[in-house]
């Protein structure tokens, strides 16, 4: 049941009860896939609206109501598949290449391809061109656990397919067990902060994301739904995929800073001193050789909230490896599991039908910045957030499946009625995007976006006047 997973989450956050959540919108499956994805979707929606209304509380003394769809909350776990300019629909289509191929030893290789630096390191190793027939002669003639160390040492993404028990073995699910879903630390001290004065529960709290892709990018997207004002920083030379910005991008100002540049990052610090939320997705000990470590900034900037996401943890082997939603599914063992349930018309491993991993992530680090500036305003201090994909993965698969005879006949795809019921249009500077709304219902401050979505770069990268 939601509210037992939400339960979890509460705990993992010290926070003491789920009272006050309504969950509507029956129960899984609510697409075709095992795994509880409307549970985990509604859970950690109603983790943000209640660390949020807990914000609420603090400024005003007053409780609200939330409210949570499960069937809503799922269809949020792939949002951007629901994304419309006009009447034409935003592509969202993988990379050609990208999928899993049979190795030479029987067992299964993912590779990971949708961005151009991780498809040119996996076709370097393979020493093939860029279709998928080249690809599949060419790692088949490999075994999966070693095409899978090469293709991370040459600086791509993928690995071996793994099943649940093979994974659970293994030394880096080991590490992931042994922590906790999710870690709020307190990192430096500094006096109790009062919340800026407005009529939202982030008004006025400054945000710096500096996230990429979906994980990171949605948390920062959650936060902008409360009231902050989120910039998000990245540069020109990095890969992006076009519509995930317009997924991801709602309610947030968005500027290009290249911290290998001295003058670029000497802004970026400017910006931390007057930020309340510094929000980063890159492999741990990354931005510490900029002086960006979450110690370097709370120094900077005493009080402030360090969010920091990575694929499999910051301990264990492979805490500095690279790894997104469908690399963690892969070796894990869930997409063996999602073939084995609901296999598809090939051989071979399947992805559940959403990015269940990805954007849950993203709630929970929203869910976790909100707990902590709440303990900045009662305890004071800098506090540094923690999440892994990985930890989230578990967290996901941990609250069990959906018997498999209730799987037979379950639909692909929502109804076109509730589609519309849960989405709204935007006026963008690429023109009227239809995309889904905030999904969490609040009595007395209820989430939306201040701003459209935009493109990357398209502010400068300063804060507006508050």
């Amino acid at each position: 049941m939601p509210t037992d997973a939400l339960q979890t989450l509460l705990a993992s956050a010290a926070m003491r009860t789920a009272s006050g959540v309504n969950f509507t919108g029956g129960a899984d499956p609510v697409l075709p896939t095992p795994f509880r994805i409307g549970e985990a979707g509604a859970a950690a929606l109603a983790a943000t609206g209640l660390s949020s209304a807990e914000l609420w509380r603090t400024r005003t003394g007053r409780r609200q109501h939330i409210s949570v769809d499960l069937r809503q909350a799922a269809a949020s776990l792939r949002s951007g598949h629901y994304l419309k300019v006009g009447d034409d629909e935003v592509p969202a289509s993988r990379n050609a290449i990208m999928g899993a191929y049979p190795a030479r030893d029987g067992r299964w290789s993912y590779i990971h391809a949708n961005f151009p630096n991780h498809r040119a390191a996996a076709l370097t190793v393979l020493g093939v061109p860029g279709d998928r027939d080249s690809v599949a002669r060419a790692v088949a003639q490999w075994d999966a656990a070693e095409l899978e160390e090469a293709i991370i040492d040459a600086g791509g993404a993928g690995g071996m397919v793994r099943t649940a028990s093979e994974w659970a073995a293994h030394e880096q699910a080991a590490a992931v067990a042994a922590l906790p879903l999710l870690e709020i630390l307190r990192i430096g001290e500094s006096p109790p902060e009062k919340l800026p004065p407005g009529n939202r529960p982030l008004s006025g709290i400054r945000v710096l994301d500096l996230t990429r892709v979906l994980a990171g990018p949605t948390g920062a997207r959650t936060l902008a739904e409360h009231g902050a004002e989120v910039l998000k920083i990245t540069a020109p030379h990095l890969p992006n995929l076009g519509y995930q910005e317009s997924d991801t991008g709602h309610g947030k100002l968005s500027a290009h800073l290249d911290l290998r540049d001295d003058g670029d990052l000497a802004t970026l610090r400017g910006l931390v001193r007057q930020a309340d939320v510094f929000s980063q997705g890159y492999r741990p000990g990354t931005l510490a050789a900029r002086g960006l470590s979450p110690e370097a900034l709370a120094s900077t900037r005493p009080g402030l909230v360090y969010v920091s996401l990575s694929a499999f943890g910051h301990t264990g082997p492979w805490a500095s490896r690279r790894g997104f939603d469908t690399v963690v599914q892969s070796v894990s063992g869930m997409t063996m599991r999602q073939a084995e349930l609901v296999p598809g018309k090939t051989p071979g491993p399947r992805f559940y039908p959403v990015s269940a991993i990805d954007y849950c992530t993203g709630y929970l680090m929203a869910f976790g910045a909100m707990v902590a500036l709440n303990r900045r305003v009662t305890e004071g201090g800098s506090w540094l957030v923690r999440i892994s994909l990985a930890q989230v993965g578990k967290w996901i698969v941990d609250l069990g499946e959906v018997p498999a005879a209730d799987l037979t006949g379950v639909a692909a795809e929502f109804a076109p009625d509730e589609l519309d019921r849960w989405s709204m249009v935007s006026e963008t500077p690429a023109g009227r995007l239809r995309h889904l709304k905030p999904v969490v219902q609040m009595s007395e401050t209820p989430p939306f976006w201040a701003r459209p979505s935009v493109p990357l770069g398209f502010h400068p990268p300063v804060w507006p006047a508050a």
